[in-house]
């Protein structure tokens, strides 16, 4: 499991933007949480951290491995 702290999120579609970026990401099998409330992600899977950073950015918030 990859624990992110994520940043700048601040609605619902943030949520379901950050969300969208990862599920097509190689080696995530299930993103199971993303907060906006708890700044985090949690995702299932053996993902590298540095594309589902990147994923994240892309998107315009900010990404670090909790």
């Amino acid at each position: 499991m990859l624990k992110l702290k994520v940043t700048g999120m601040t609605c619902g579609h943030c949520e379901k933007a950050v969300e969208d970026a990862l599920s097509g990401i190689e080696g995530v099998a299930k993103v199971i949480k993303v907060s906006r409330a708890d700044e985090e992600v949690l995702i299932e899977g053996e993902p590298d951290a540095r594309a589902v950073i990147d994923a994240i950015h892309e998107e315009g918030y900010e990404a670090e491995v909790a």
